[in-house]
């Protein structure tokens, strides 16, 4: 089952060369909506012509029954059906179709809803995540397409809220499991270690955030007549944020195991700093190796902080202060374990007797992929026949709750995670971009996933 016919190999791909052309048309199309899906930041219109978008565009890849369902935080999800033939398994293919905010414009180089050709890169926000992702799908679909139906039974979930919490999904997944049965599942919001080697996500790290509010007085007073005795709300804050890194930088804190190791392949240091834009003379903050602290351990980051803008700041002690803090969660820690910990530990450690007020978010478990299936060793095989090269496995530090809502919903399918989106794409940042060759060599290697597992290859 897992042999590639190079036949077969070389006659997709010489289908999906030829429509690259079409592909950057679609892609181009995709950007233009402005489908951040916050109704405050931009219009809700967005988000819906951007979901009857990719429904058409699904129906006409070949998949039989595609439909919008509104899910239970507004946003519509793109839901598509083809039936299996006799014998053959079901695959569920998956995006998203709405996008981070692009953020300062004047930071752009071009156009940030314009896709725009440059040293070899599309630009444009959502090129790669996650509008790269449903162009890879639609290029495998029509090239199958042409030999007729569809040579396994294919599932569609095109989701429209992803980058705001998925929340919706997520409770449509529990409440109508039977939208998202299939055999394997390919997530498309993923990326290769770099471009051109091919790299599956067998881990995500999830998520526990908290905001921490400090209170220390009833009101601000003079830094001059107060200053030195005064209890001083923004140097708590600061005091009790210390607390949760040791002198190297590393993340700790109190009941959890902040010491793992990665035993995959490596993230070597000087990738790792090019990727980040680390710049010249810091060093990381971790005493690990750079798989050990992105992949493998907990790490606390603080996102934001309430506090009196530096500008037009005056002499003025702060008399309360806030920060928002991000909790990354690895495979093997339960979230709420984790959550737990963290106000555990903020609650011991706030100096002064100063009053702490801990509100939880919404949590989001973190994934482990089952590596040992029929259907992750095919698109191993398939991604090797796409790129020419052997497949690597690395985690992601980022977290992706539906693969564990999938898991609990549909405990017997496999999960893979796949995609256009390699460290130079800068997804969320300004300036993001693909290498279109990303999204062609996926793009084979997933019509040749398909094509082997319908028994064609």
């Amino acid at each position: 089952m897992n042999s590639v016919d190079t036949a077969i190999r070389d006659r997709l791909r010489d289908r999906i060369r030829a429509a690259m052309p079409a592909a950057r048309t679609d892609l181009a199309t995709l950007v233009a909506f402005r489908s951040v899906a916050d109704p405050r930041k931009f219009p809700a219109e967005e988000c819906v012509a951007a979901a009857h978008w990719v429904q058409d565009a699904f129906r006409d890849a070949g998949i039989a029954h595609v439909e919008t369902i509104g899910t239970s935080d507004g946003s519509l999800a793109v839901i598509g059906h083809s039936p299996a033939p006799a014998g053959a398994p079901t695959v569920l293919l998956y995006s998203h179709y709405d996008v981070q905010p692009p953020g300062d414009e004047s930071l752009w180089l071009s156009p940030p809803f314009t896709l725009t050709d440059r040293d070899g890169r599309w630009y444009g926000r959502g090129a790669a995540d996650c509008k790269g992702n449903i162009v890879m799908h639609l290029l495998a679909l029509r090239a199958l397409h042409q030999d007729g139906p569809l040579p396994v039974g294919v599932r569609i979930v095109v989701e429209g809220s992803e980058e705001m919490g998925g929340a919706g999904l997520d409770r449509l997944v529990a409440e109508r499991p039977e939208l998202f049965d299939a055999d394997l599942i390919v997530i498309g919001d993923s990326g290769n270690a770099e471009v051109g080697q091919p790299t599956l996500t067998t881990t995500l790290r999830g998520i526990a955030n908290v905001d921490v509010h400090i209170e220390t007085l009833k009101g601000e007073i003079h830094s001059g007549m107060y200053g030195g005795a005064a209890p001083d709300a923004l140097a708590a804050l600061i005091h009790l944020l210390g607390t949760l890194r040791d002198e190297h930088g590393n993340t700790v804190v109190d009941g959890l195991d902040c010491t793992a190791t990665w035993a995959g392949v490596p993230y070597p240091e000087e990738r790792f700093r090019a990727d980040a834009g680390v710049l010249d003379g810091v060093t990381l903050p971790t005493s690990g190796t750079v798989a050990d602290a992105v992949w493998a351990r907990p790490t606390l980051t603080v996102l934001g902080i309430d506090a009196p803008p530096v500008e037009g700041a005056v002499a003025a002690i702060v008399p309360r202060a806030s920060a928002r803090l991000n909790l990354r969660v690895p495979p093997g820690i339960d979230a709420r374990t984790a959550q737990d910990a963290l106000v555990a530990h903020l609650e011991a450690h706030v100096p002064w007797g100063a009053h702490l007020r801990i509100d939880r978010d919404v949590l989001g478990e973190p994934f482990r992929a089952r590596t040992d299936g029929p259907g992750y060793a095919a698109l191993r095989a398939a991604l090797e026949a796409a790129y020419g090269r052997a497949v690597g496995t690395a985690g992601q530090g980022g977290s992706i709750p539906l693969c564990t809502a999938l898991q609990r919903a549909v405990p017997r399918a496999e999960i893979a995670l796949i995609g256009v989106e390699e460290p130079r794409c800068v997804i969320h940042a300004p300036n993001e971009s693909v290498d279109p060759s990303e999204i062609e060599n996926l793009a084979v290697a997933e019509a040749l996933l398909l094509s082997t597992l319908g028994g064609c290859g």
